[in-house]
């Protein structure tokens, strides 16, 4: 255990009370924004006295607090693996950072976090989101919380009438974060002009939906997408707004909400509730809690828009045993060349089970959280984190992950499958025709291995 002791940072928003030890400086549950239900986050800039941000705060109220007991074996899996043991806090009040920081840092590169959980779910404290390692490796780390699930994506013509679109609560709280920790970042030893975006899962396709929108230029400057670039159309391609205004019509109809006014004031629990229900009458209930085109954060489909991203610095991993596999190896793959990315493929199975390298177990790695964790990871599982911690803190600083001590990792290339980095049980690198072998395999059988 490291000692720690009690800090005083004076930011232009007010003073924070966080607290030190040997590794970094660490000052939770920062609010950078406030919002009322169902409608659009208006940035914080200050506070009055001293803010104690030494405990998380709050997070957006989701299904899986109320319902735990539905659910199914895959939450299961995942609260095992990253929430058994902690005690969260839900509260609608939810846009807060966690930031730590590298002792006496001064201009130094500047991550931020936004989690994955299918837009429905997640919490910017989960066991593996820990900035301590990068910030030994002189990287301001900042996670964000963000609404998700009914709170973060409902479409309604109220919305519209009221602030000229609608849905999108949640990725449009993800660009309040951004401009808050450009605005504020520099107090706490961070650069404002080199910040990295970093997501997995649903964190990671709201990132690439953020490349997309050309008005976000100069707002970061390179872009971290980890089981996610790619997972469209497979789960995430976005619906015109006015087209999900009939799924959630029908969702008021089914939970007797009479007006949009009966839904805004309605407890969280009647929500909930309301949301198990729709899981019964339709199949699709979880493809519309999740970004929508809206014209003003995603101004057109997709499939249009991502012809021309934003020119940032990309990198994009995923795992051999990821969600839809094929569909994310292959476009997420095609995106990555296409902008000159850094690509990684992580073969390391997860020990203590049967699960290979299950779609996010790449996390405890990146962020030095291992020991956190109930599995007998070894050697080599320390090994490919310590590798990890340093190219993404490479990446950060420099826009190259490389440096002293790593095996070479070398952009995306023109061909299929070239230069990507594997994370193996023996060696990093892989080869061209090793390579190309597994991606047809993945596209073909939806197995690298077969």
């Amino acid at each position: 255990m490291h000692e720690e002791r009690e800090i005083l940072l004076k930011t232009d928003c007010g003073t924070l009370r966080g607290a030190a030890d040997a590794r970094c400086v660490r000052f939770l549950g920062v609010p950078f924004a406030k919002a009322e239900r169902f409608a659009y986050a208006k940035t914080v800039d200050e506070w009055n006295g001293v803010l104690d941000a030494t405990k998380p705060g709050p997070a957006c109220p989701q299904n899986r607090a109320v319902h735990e007991h539905l659910e199914n074996p895959i939450r299961r899996f995942y609260k095992r693996e990253y929430r058994e043991g902690l005690a969260f806090t839900y509260d609608e009040d939810c846009l807060n950072l966690n930031i730590y920081a590298p002792q006496d840092a001064e201009n130094a590169p500047v991550i931020l976090y936004f989690y994955g959980g299918g837009f429905d779910s997640g919490i910017n404290w989960e066991s593996p989101f820990d900035g301590a390692a990068l910030a030994e490796r002189g990287i301001v780390t900042v996670f964000a919380n963000y609404r998700v699930g009914i709170l973060g994506y409902l479409c309604h013509e109220e919305l519209k009438a009221r602030f000229g679109c609608e849905g999108n609560f949640g990725l449009d709280d993800q660009l309040q974060a951004i401009r808050w920790v450009k605005a504020h970042i520099k107090a706490f030893g961070g650069d404002p002009d080199n910040i990295t975006l970093m997501g997995q899962s649903a964190g990671a396709i709201s990132i690439q939906y953020l490349c997309l929108n050309p008005e976000n230029k100069g707002l970061f400057r390179r872009a971290i997408m980890l089981s996610g670039a790619g997972l469209f159309p497979k789960f995430s391609l976005p619906k015109p707004a006015e087209e999900a205004r009939s799924y959630w019509l029908q969702f008021m109809e089914t939970g007797g909400f009479s007006d949009f006014d009966a839904l805004k004031n309605a407890s969280t629990d009647a929500l909930f509730d309301t949301v198990e229900r729709m899981k019964e009458v339709r199949k699709d209930a979880i493809y519309y809690t999740m970004p929508v085109i809206d014209g003003v954060l995603l101004k057109e489909p997709v499939d249009k828009l991502i012809r021309t991203p934003l020119p940032v610095d990309y990198l994009i991993g995923y795992t051999n045993n990821d969600m839809f596999a094929p569909v994310m190896a292959w476009i997420g793959n095609r995106y990555g060349r296409k902008n000159g990315a850094y690509i990684y493929y992580f073969d390391l199975n997860a020990p203590g089970d049967g699960n290979r390298a299950f779609h996010s177990s790449d996390l405890r790695y990146v962020f030095g959280t291992l020991e956190t964790s109930w599995r007998p990871y070894g050697e080599r599982d320390h090994e490919a984190s310590g590798q990890l911690l340093g190219y993404l803190a490479n990446f950060a600083g420099t826009g190259d992950p490389n440096g002293a001590g790593l095996p070479l990792w070398k952009k995306a290339g023109g061909g299929l499958g070239t230069h990507v980095l594997r994370i193996a049980p023996k060696g990093t690198r892989m080869g061209r025709a090793h390579y190309g072998t597994m991606l047809k395999n993945m596209l073909t059988k939806g197995d690298p291995k077969v």
